[in-house]
């Protein structure tokens, strides 16, 4: 192995091991104290035993001399090149000028290349609540899922969301029959179910970021998002009357985004103006842009008990066979006043959420809805899938499509995941 000499000068009292004294530097006057007498010459050897390179006391210039003189360090030698398993046939090269699988090859080459990104600040955890003491009542359609009091229930599992990350929720009632009307006149209560517990986690939670539903759906008896005439006709302008009141009161409890889902004609434009006419014009609008007439919301319904009493909801929903007229649906919202569009479902609607996110410049929300939720359950469950890959792999594909931020009954459950944490 070939050594180098070189000469170095001792500070004065001290041994050096590598370029660390043994000891601290005592200083005197803000001079370090340095010993005149004649320097020693050591042995640095370029590598050890082991194969590990030393450290050395030779300086840059020193360094690159020996280089130049042909005194090079000794390094490992290049890892030998794989063999394949027996039987490989031996056949030349693709004549390929490019191989996408060349930025594929180790998990850090995939990190560094990694288009998309998932973290805790893009999801929105919908809440169910309810009249209720103590208890919270599981969803049998929804494992894992519950309707949480709003005194306690509620405010224990805000509180374990933003311990990981999450620190937007939207809310979702489930009101007692008696209180139910046919034009769903608890909607707007000041004192309802839905303000008392914005009002209470604002007290809580100054910063968490409040969503609301905007629809009469979960207060009206008939179980529709709008006002039903005796023919079965949902009543489109008398409905938007409605969630108008229904926004303002949720605005003045303290929410900060208010989310019209009825998918009634006109009512973003309604909605901004009522709200800016009470002072509200810092409150923005989520509006449920694109949502279709869908059988994945079956789980939702058990959980707020709101089936419709009768009909589907067809003449309001978006058909799901259809693409372009959710261009026609994002641009009246966009012009109304929308700060933010949503797409609901999420999975089966990827190729909407894309539509949106090329001809819009605003935010797109995706609704991961309870349907995709129990699947992903009950895949995992039966132990068909991995439901933890799985879970955040269709978060994942919900915002290579481009959502800005996903609503998802998975958010807490996502969120520990990202973070590390066990579920």
């Amino acid at each position: 192995m070939a050594s180098t000499f070189v000469n170095v000068g001792p500070i004065k009292g001290l041994d050096y091991v590598g370029f660390r004294p043994s000891r601290p530097l005592k200083l005197n006057s803000g001079r370090t104290q340095f010993d005149p007498r004649p320097l020693r010459r050591l042995i640095v050897r370029a590598a050890d035993g082991d194969g590990q390179v030393g450290k050395t006391r030779m300086s840059d210039a020193e360094c690159e001399a020996a280089v130049v003189a042909g005194n090079v360090p000794q390094a490992p030698p290049a890892p030998p090149k794989p063999a394949p398993p027996a039987g490989t046939p031996v056949v030349p090269l693709l004549p390929l000028s490019r191989r996408p699988r060349r930025n594929r090859r180790s998990p850090a080459l995939r990190a560094a290349f990694q288009e998309t990104s998932l973290s805790p600040a893009n999801f929105v955890y919908p809440l169910f609540i309810h009249e209720a003491g103590q208890e919270d009542t599981p969803i049998g359609a929804m494992p894992g899922c519950y309707r949480l009091g709003w005194r306690h229930g509620l405010v224990e599992e805000v509180a374990k969301a933003r311990d990981v990350g999450v620190n937007s929720i939207v809310l979702f009632p489930k009101i007692p029959d008696a209180l139910k009307n046919a034009t769903g006149d608890e909607a707007y209560n000041n004192d309802g179910l839905v303000p008392r517990s914005i009002r209470l986690l604002k007290d809580k939670f100054p910063d968490l970021v409040i969503y609301t539903d905007v629809a009469l759906d979960p207060y009206s008896s008939d179980g529709h998002d709008g006002i039903v005439r005796e023919d079965g006709v949902i009543m489109n302008d008398e409905t938007v009357h409605q969630l108008c009141k229904q926004a303002v009161s949720q605005a003045r409890a303290g929410a900060d985004v208010v989310s019209p889902s009825d998918m009634m004609d006109g009512r973003v434009g309604a909605i901004r103006t009522a709200l800016d006419a009470e002072g509200f014009h810092h409150v923005s609008i989520m509006s449920y842009t694109a949502k279709y007439a869908s059988s994945f919301y079956g789980p939702f319904r058990e959980a707020l008990d709101s089936n419709p009493r009768f009909g589907d909801k067809k003449t309001y929903q978006m058909n799901p066979a259809n693409y372009r007229e959710a261009v026609i649906e994002a641009g009246e919202d966009e012009s109304e006043g929308a700060d933010i569009l949503l797409v609901k479902p999420g999975l089966p609607y990827l190729d909407i959420i894309r539509l949106l996110r090329d001809s819009s410049s605003l935010p797109i929300a995706a609704y991961q809805v309870s349907g995709e939720y129990s699947m992903i359950k009950a895949g995992g469950a039966l132990k068909m899938i991995d439901e933890e890959k799985v879970m955040l792999e269709s978060l994942m594909c919900l915002r290579r499509a481009g959502a800005d931020v996903i609503l998802t009954y998975f958010a807490l459950q996502a969120a520990r995941s990202l973070c590390g944490e066990k579920s």
